[in-house]
């Protein structure tokens, strides 16, 4: 007897394989049969045809660490068909996280002071146990997280004495159930740490078979040297590297799009090495002096000591002020920002790359934010799939489920397959496109008809969300590791 058997799915498992027709069977949290099940008993049927079943999408690249507590019932991302949450990137987590000041400059991106409250990973592990949110969630452990907890000056490398610390409160959190380390050395709390600092760190991955991502040192100008730190650190520590939201950044960089992933490529022969897009050729983050510039349109999205002035362009903000857009950069800190600095074209090539992820790498604290929050993943279905036929279907859903999954190491997840845990998106191929734009960031995707998380269905288009508080279906994806 199954719980559901979802008939006439025109099944994209994940794998990157053709598309085939068949029925889908489910029983508590797990997909249990797949093939002609038309005569079999179940509790519920629905009949798919017309529209496709593939794997939850796994969102590889998000700020949702505070995101899943504040705002459990996830809309942003069951509307887009995300069943996984990857938190913990750029080198900023909430656990192991806890301060009296402000959060420092970037962790400030994920919430208010009182609400960082998990000083070890088992904390934040036992809260979304006892409170689970409607996805789940796979945690890595920022690096400037680890500064912030053991450094008073972030502007100066750690001691020896600092970094020894760093690693005790790695390892702990490698040992209760993190996926890894993540670094953002392109910010100014992280960029002062010489590439012995976060190698030292990263040392300690090969014992639990965990992963290093990294917001590189530049993506500017000199992201060749970036990107060979990288290499070089993850081929020193044995450990899987995982590019963040790989891009050209900079007008005068638009175009090298081929010969940085001529370069990963290279790399990737001699070591273990993936990447993640998003399908925007605009960025967003905090406000940074360092990006600065006439050459590109940046959209303020907030500001701590001029929240009157959000929702405008520097560019206008300098006007009105009668200042230099650097003047009133300063002014506006500390501040978010949407940076309209990538080519269009280079953002395609990186998305066909056959390395690349989808993250969507949305800020949820953001009051204007960009509009990959709530769009990234329809927007690839649609935009690029669909319209432009940057690649396959098939290719498109592997690129956010089961590569995902495998440079994750996801056990049994990202794939439609016997054994499998039913985290499940049903979805309209001819109609699913991206609503939210930049100037209404906050919109549901058109074409996401249901989704399942562990074999519950969480969201359906007609009446949004599903579930109530003691009914959230999501777990916390401890990551597991051989002694």
């Amino acid at each position: 007897m199954f719980d559901l058997i979802i008939k006439n799915a025109l099944v994209i498992d994940g794998s990157g394989k053709p598309a085939q027709q068949c029925d889908v069977g489910v029983e508590g949290q797990y997909i249990t049969a797949m093939g002609c099940l038309a005569q079999m008993p179940a509790t519920q049927v629905i009949d798919a045809k017309g529209l496709v079943l593939a794997p939850g999408f796994i969102d590889v690249h998000t700020h949702d660490d505070l995101e899943v507590v504040r705002n459990p019932n996830m809309l942003a991302k069951l509307s887009q068909g995300v069943t996984t949450v990857v938190v913990g990137n750029c080198g900023i987590s909430a656990s192991p996280y806890t301060h009296q000041a402000p959060p420092v400059d970037p962790i400030n991106l994920l919430g208010k002071v009182d609400e960082f409250k998990f000083a070890e990973l088992a904390e934040y592990i036992a809260y979304l146990r006892e409170y689970p949110a409607n996805v789940n969630v796979v945690a890595l452990v920022g690096h400037t997280a680890l500064r912030a907890q053991v450094m008073d000056d972030l502007s100066l490398p750690a001691t020896p004495e600092q970094i020894e610390q760093m690693k005790a409160l790695l390892h702990k959190a490698l040992q209760q159930g993190a996926k890894g380390l993540s670094t953002g050395l392109a910010y100014k709390n992280a960029n002062a740490s010489l590439s012995e600092e976060p190698e030292a760190l990263a040392a300690l991955l090969s014992e639990f078979d965990a992963i290093y991502t990294t917001h590189l040192r530049t993506e500017f100008d000199g992201i060749i040297g970036a990107l060979d730190e990288a290499f070089t650190l993850g081929r020193k520590v044995n450990s899987p590297v995982v590019i963040s939201h790989l891009k050209c950044a900079g007008k005068q960089n638009w175009g090298r799009a081929r010969e940085v992933i001529e370069h990963v490529k290279h790399a990737s022969e001699k070591q273990n090495i993936a990447c993640d897009c998003y399908p925007y050729h605009a960025s967003s983050s905090t406000l940074d002096l360092g990006q600065v510039t006439e050459d590109f349109e940046i959209f303020i999205t907030w500001s701590d000591p001029e929240p009157d002035m959000a929702g405008q362009t520097l560019a206008q903000i300098a006007k009105v002020w009668q200042v230099s857009l650097m003047d009133a950069a300063k002014r506006l800190m500390p501040a978010g920002a949407v940076y309209h600095g990538m080519n269009e074209d280079d953002v395609k090539q990186f998305l066909a790359f056959d390395k690349s992820m989808i993250g969507s790498d949305g800020l949820p604290c953001d009051p204007h934010p960009h509009p990959r929050l709530w769009g990234a993943f329809p927007r690839v279905l649609g935009r690029y799939a669909r319209e432009q036929k940057l690649f396959s279907l098939e290719q498109a859903v592997h690129k956010m489920t089961g590569l995902s999954a495998h440079n994750f190491k996801l056990e049994n997840r990202g794939l439609i397959a016997p054994g499998y845990f039913a985290d499940l998106v049903l979805f309209d191929a001819n109609r699913i496109i991206d609503k939210a734009n930049f100037i209404n960031p906050i919109a549901a995707a058109d074409g996401i008809n249901s989704v399942w998380v562990n074999g519950k269905m969480t969201y359906l288009e007609s009446l949004g969300v599903l579930t109530s508080n003691e009914k959230r279906p999501g777990k916390f994806l401890t990551h597991s590791y051989s002694n």
